[in-house]
């Protein structure tokens, strides 16, 4: 059974119910009425209902029994404005929250914050910026977590490993950076990816010395110290030690990681970036996200540029980050 078939197969008529800003959207609507023909989520569409089924006719869709919810005319506004007040904590009046909670992306956020949804998924037309800010002055990350990070699965028939951060954290530090190997273990656990996590460098053990070797090796010492036992975290590690058996053992003899890693930790968005667009086109990889880790609540962010399988994609593992939370 592939990865997402074993995904499917956890939130099959388990009713989570998601919540899709974009309800306009024609990749968005297709995934939707997929998602709800599967019997895999209880989607809910933000809109005008008059437009978006106009939509849906002009893309040939049928949204019948799709429930769709006009932030305009929401009954339960009032109670929605109050609790944004609240959770923002002096930084936004009621005039200014009843403005702000207009924007989709914000409105959908509080229907996750408040419990009326299990996740939310944005971003085939809105920025990163614009789906992750809302997420984090509203849902904000799980107790005991400073920040959120961005994971990609990557795909190639049977193989699939875990990338982070590619999409979040520009330049994280040595806490930061165990917590996203900690955080990014989890993830390959949800997904039934051997947790072994390499923690990535230009230097393996120690074979070069530079501050920026030292940062990793200073965040593996603490992710070791704070991660589960059923974690293997190790580095740092050039991705030769960590993917090739043969390298592992001739670089770092000692690693229960050193070539067996299928959780590949980068010391900074530039070169996970890089790398994951790289396995992604020249190494055929399907590159599956971002998916943002360490939030209290599943928020998905997809890219502009995702298609209708993209998002129906994201979608289940969205449904399943929330199975999990329960």
């Amino acid at each position: 059974m592939d990865m997402f078939e074993s995904s499917k197969a956890k939130i099959q008529d388990k009713k989570v119910r998601i919540v899709f800003p974009e309800g306009a959207e024609e990749r968005i609507q297709g995934a939707v009425v997929r998602l709800k023909q599967d019997g895999l989520v209880e989607p809910v569409l933000l809109g005008n209902p008059d437009d978006l089924q106009a939509k849906a006719k002009e893309f040939g869709f049928d949204l019948s029994g799709i429930e769709i919810v006009d932030p305009n005319n929401y009954d339960a506004f009032d109670e929605m404005v109050d609790a944004f007040v609240e959770r923002r904590r002096g930084k936004a009046t009621e005039e200014q929250a009843r403005e702000i909670l207009k924007d989709e992306n914000y409105f959908g956020t509080m229907l996750v914050y408040q419990d009326k949804v299990d996740g939310l998924v944005s971003g085939a037309v809105h920025s990163t910026g614009d789906t992750v800010r809302p997420a984090l002055q509203i849902v904000k990350t799980k107790e005991g977590v400073r920040s959120t990070s961005g994971a990609f699965i990557m795909v190639r028939d049977d193989e699939r490993y875990v990338f982070a951060d590619c999409a979040i954290n520009i330049d994280p530090d040595k806490d930061a950076l165990a917590e996203i190997a900690i955080e990014s273990a989890k993830t390959a656990e949800l997904f039934d990816i051997e947790p072994n996590v390499a923690m990535l460098s230009f230097s393996t053990k120690g074979s070069a010395s530079a501050p920026q070797q030292e940062k990793v090796a200073e965040a593996v010492a603490i992710a070791q110290e704070k991660a589960p036992e059923r974690f293997n975290i190790d580095g740092e590690l050039q991705f030769d030690a960590a993917f090739v058996e043969s390298v592992g053992k001739q670089k770092a003899p000692d690693s229960k990681v050193a070539g067996q890693a299928k959780v590949f930790v980068f010391p900074e968005i530039q070169s996970g970036n890089i790398g994951y667009k790289i396995a992604q086109r020249l190494g055929g990889f399907e590159a599956i996200g971002p998916i943002l880790q360490g939030m209290a609540k599943p928020i998905s962010d997809l890219s502009r540029g995702c298609n209708e399988e993209d998002v129906y994609k994201i979608s289940i593992i969205t449904a399943n980050q929330a199975l999990l939370d329960d």
